[in-house]
C-alpha cells in the first residue's frame, strides 16, 4: 500500500480536559468501541482488580488520576486512530503541552455541570497557538447539569471560538433520554449502565409522533424548542474553519453509560485532519516523502519495572517505517537499532513491523534519545516546538540509606529525562535540586523513587524560587557570568546553564549587570534552541 494511502487512513489526537471531566473514562470507551477492549475499566474503581487501560502506573490506580500520558492505537472503519490520553492534573501540564505537540486533532471534554473549568482553558491556549482542530464532548448528562443553552454560550464565550453543535441533548439528569442527531434528524435513546459496546440503539425518527412525544413528554417539548433555536441561530459547521482551530464540533452524552462515544469515533473519522507536513529548522517535511522521520515528544521510564527499560515515543512525521531499519539521531549522529521497535496499547506493548505518519512508535534505549530529538534515515533535521518550560518549585532531595545513592542518582537520571521533573546539578555542592511546575510532581517523584527504584528520598524545601536558562553570543561572556554566579548555577539534563534566584530581584540586579547575557524562560530541548520572545 502506498505511503500516501496509509496516511490518510491515520488519525492522531490527544484528548484534553479538566481533572474530572470524564477524560479517562471517555477514553476507555473509545478503546472498547473500536474494539481495542472487551470491558472498560473505570478511573475511580481503585479497590476492583480492573483500572483504566490508559492509568497504568501504580500511583495512578491508588488515587484513581492520570499523571503520566498514554498511548493507545485501534482501528475504526478502516482508519487507524491513535489515541494519546493526557493528565488532567494542572501540575503535568508541561507533558500535555508535549503531547500536544505530536497530534493532529484534541478532543475536550467538558464536564456539563461545571462548564469550562481553568484547566480546559490552558490547554486551549496551547492548541489554539498550534491552530490543532477541536472537537468538543459535553459529558455528564445523565446527572443535574448546565443548561445546554448555557453550555453552548459559555463555550463561545470562554473558549472564543464558534460552536457547531451536532448532537443535542433530550432531558438531563434521571430524565435524560438521549440525544438528537441534527445532521441526520433522528433520536438515539438512551440506556443507561452499559459496560460493553453494542449494536441495538433504539433509534427513532419521527419525534413528531404523538406515541413518542407522551413517552418523553416536556424534556421532548423543551429539546425540540432549542434546537429549533439552535438551528436558526448557530452558523452552519464549516469543515474549513474547524481545521484552523476557530470552530469546533460539538456533541453531548454520558461517557461512563456509553453513550454518545460512537458519534465522536465517527466524527474523528469523518472529520479530523490525516496527518500534515511539519515544519523543521532545515525545511518543510511532507508526510508522504519516501524518507523516515520522526521526533521524540515522550520518554517514560519504567513501563516495565522488572527491565529498567526507557521507551522513547516518536511521532513519525515522513516516510515508512519498518523494522530492522537503520535511524540516525540528529542531535548526536549516532545510529538507532529499530529490532525491537512496539506499538501501544498503554502499557501492553506489540513488537512493531511497519509504521506511517501519524503512528506513535515506542523505542527502547538506555539514554541515547532525549526529548525533542529527530530520528532520519541520515539527513540532518530538527523538528521545532517541543518546549521546556523554567520550574516554579523548588526541592532538595536526600535519602534515609546513604548506600542507595547510585539508586537515587540512577532513578533521578531516569525520571529527569522524562521530563515529569527536572533535575539540576548546582555547580557548587553535591546536593541535587528537583525543579516542577507542580508541587504533585514531587509526591510523584518520591512515590516513583520508592516503587521503581527502592530508594526512600526525602524532598526538602529548597531557597530557590526561579530559574532562567542562560546563554550568549560570545561564548567567553557567557563563562565569565557563570564563574562570577557559581553559587546561583546550576546544570540541568543536557547541560544547559541554568541561573537560580531566591527572589525576582535577584534576576533583576542579574539582568541589569550583564546586558549581553539572555535569560531565558522557556527553551526546546534538542539543539538548545530558546525562544527568546519569552524572556523573563
Amino acid at each position: 500500500m502506498s505511503i500516501n494511502k496509509e496516511v490518510t487512513r491515520r488519525r492522531t489526537f490527544a484528548i484534553i480536559s479538566h481533572p474530572d471531566a470524564g477524560k479517562t473514562t471517555l477514553t476507555e470507551k473509545l478503546l472498547m468501541y473500536a474494539g481495542a477492549i472487551h470491558i472498560a475499566g473505570s478511573v475511580k474503581a481503585r479497590k476492583a482488580s480492573r483500572h483504566a487501560t490508559s492509568d497504568w502506573m501504580e500511583i495512578e490506580k491508588q488515587r484513581g488520576i492520570s499523571v503520566a500520558s498514554s498511548v493507545m492505537q485501534m482501528e475504526y472503519r478502516d482508519c487507524v486512530i491513535n489515541l494519546l490520553d493526557t493528565p488532567g492534573h494542572q501540575d503535568f501540564s508541561e507533558d500535555t503541552y508535549r503531547v500536544l505537540t505530536a497530534v493532529d486533532a484534541a478532543l475536550m471534554v467538558i464536564d456539563a455541570a461545571n462548564g469550562v473549568e481553568a484547566q480546559t482553558l490552558r490547554l486551549l491556549e496551547v492548541c489554539r497557538a498550534r491552530n490543532t482542530p477541536i472537537l468538543t464532548f459535553v459529558n455528564k448528562m445523565d446527572r443535574e447539569v448546565q443548561e445546554p443553552l448555557d453550555l453552548i454560550d459559555e463555550i463561545e464565550r470562554t473558549l472564543g471560538m464558534a460552536t457547531a453543535p451536532f448532537t443535542w441533548p433530550i432531558g438531563m439528569g434521571n430524565h435524560f433520554h438521549g440525544v438528537f442527531d441534527l445532521r441526520n434528524q433522528c433520536m438515539r435513546v438512551f440506556q443507561p449502565g452499559e459496560d460493553r459496546a453494542h449494536s441495538n440503539d433504539e433509534i427513532i425518527s419521527d419525534l413528531n409522533d404523538p406515541a413518542i412525544q407522551q413517552r418523553f413528554g416536556i424534556d421532548l417539548t423543551t429539546a425540540k424548542q432549542e434546537i429549533e433555536l439552535i438551528e436558526g441561530a448557530s452558523p452552519e459547521f464549516n469543515h474549513e474553519e474547524f481545521l484552523a482551530g476557530k470552530q469546533t464540533p460539538v456533541f453531548f452524552g454520558s461517557a461512563i453509560n456509553n453513550f454518545g462515544v460512537r458519534e465522536i469515533l465517527d466524527a474523528l473519522v469523518d472529520l479530523a485532519p490525516a496527518p500534515e507536513s511539519r515544519h523543521a529548522i532545515q525545511r518543510e517535511v511532507i508526510p508522504d516523502e519516501k524518507k523516515f522521520s520522526g521526533m521524540v515528544f515522550k520518554i517514560q521510564a519504567n513501563m516495565n519495572p522488572a527491565h529498567r527499560d526507557r521507551i522513547a515515543f516518536v511521532r513519525i512525521c515522513s516516510g515508512h517505517f519498518k523494522r530492522g531499519m537503520n535511524l540516525k539521531v540528529s542531535r548526536s549522529r549516532k545510529d538507532i537499532r529499530t529490532s525491537t521497535v512496539v506499538s501501544f496499547l498503554s502499557q501492553r506493548r506489540d513488537l512493531l513491523e511497519e509504521a506511517y505518519p501519524g503512528d506513535i512508535i515506542g523505542i527502547p534505549n538506555h539514554g541515547t534519545l532525549q526529548l525533542g530529538d529527530t530520528l532520519t534515515e541520515g539527513e540532518t533535521l530538527q523538528f521545532t516546538g517541543l518546549p521546556f518550560f523554567a520550574p516554579e518549585i523548588f526541592r532538595t532531595v536526600e535519602i534515609a540509606d546513604p548506600l542507595k545513592s547510585k539508586q537515587l542518582k540512577l532513578g533521578l537520571t531516569q525520571l529527569g529525562e522524562e521530563g515529569a521533573i527536572q533535575v539540576f546539578r548546582p555547580q557548587i555542592g553535591n546536593t541535587l535540586l528537583l525543579g516542577a511546575v507542580g508541587i504533585l510532581q514531587f509526591e510523584v517523584v518520591t512515590h516513583r523513587l520508592q516503587t521503581e527504584y527502592s530508594v526512600a528520598a526525602r524532598i526538602a524545601p529548597a531557597k530557590y524560587q526561579l530559574a532562567r536558562w542562560v546563554t550568549a553570543e560570545d561564548s567567553r561572556e557567557l563563562q565569565r557570568f557563570i564563574d562570577a554566579n557559581a553559587h546561583r548555577i546550576a546544570y540541568d539534563a543536557v547541560d544547559a546553564p541554568t541561573f537560580l534566584a531566591a527572589f525576582g530581584a535577584e534576576l533583576s540586579v542579574a539582568e541589569e549587570n550583564w546586558p549581553n547575557i539572555r535569560f531565558h524562560k522557556l527553551r526546546e530541548h534538542a539543539g538548545l534552541v530558546f525562544q527568546t520572545n519569552m524572556n523573563n
